[in-house]
């Protein structure tokens, strides 16, 4: 496979929806974020909403015990709980769109599932508390407490998911090529360099 991939990890409200759906545009590659969860519910046999629910999402050791689905799940059977099932049916399906051809893939471990690709281009989105904070104020109507409660609990949730199963610093530049601040940077910027970093042969 010769063609490139773009994966993203990103803070919540730091814009990388907004950064992944540009480059989809500009490069016109397919995109997929929420997606992956209606492909893994679909493929799974689950409701799209149970899938949402753990999306991105780890549970601990202890509480996945309690977790275990009691009905079968059409890509791992019994013995593991919906948390574990969706991360190892969406790993199956980023495999899988990477061999069909280029794509941005934003989250859901991307980077570390497809770690061995010779032409993956891996990135890590932040941006600054009060950046984030507006975003997510903008897009959802928060209060500004909410929103920063928000961000504090989607960025844990998210850290504890990618490091439970990469066993990486979610991150930190040990477990991503490349980490762009979008407040130092700008959204325009961010998006060119990467945009360029993928044309370039």
């Amino acid at each position: 496979m010769s063609h490139k991939i773009i994966t993203i990890a990103r803070q919540f409200g730091s814009g990388g929806h907004e950064v992944a759906q540009k480059l989809s545009e500009l490069l016109d590659i397919p995109l997929y974020d929420r997606s992956l969860v209606e492909m893994a519910a679909e493929k799974m046999g689950q409701s799209p909403i149970k899938v949402e629910e753990v999306d991105e999402s780890a549970l601990t050791t202890f509480l996945a015990s309690y977790q275990i689905s009691k009905e079968p799940n059409s890509v791992t059977g019994y013995g593991l709980s919906l948390n574990d099932s969706t991360y190892v049916t969406q790993t199956i399906i980023i495999e899988t769109l990477a061999r069909k051809g280029p794509c941005v893939i934003v989250g859901r471990c991307g980077d570390y599932v497809l770690r061995s690709y010779p032409n993956l281009i891996d990135v890590f989105l932040c941006a600054s508390i009060e950046d984030r904070t507006r975003r997510i104020m903008e897009r959802y109507s928060f209060s500004k407490k909410d929103a920063i409660n928000a961000i504090k609990s989607t960025d844990r949730r998210r850290k504890t998911y990618y490091e439970n199963y990469t066993h990486r610093k979610w991150g930190s530049i040990d477990s991503h090529q490349m980490l762009f601040n979008l407040s130092r940077l700008g959204m325009d910027k961010t998006v060119d360099i990467i945009k360029r970093m993928y044309e370039r042969p």
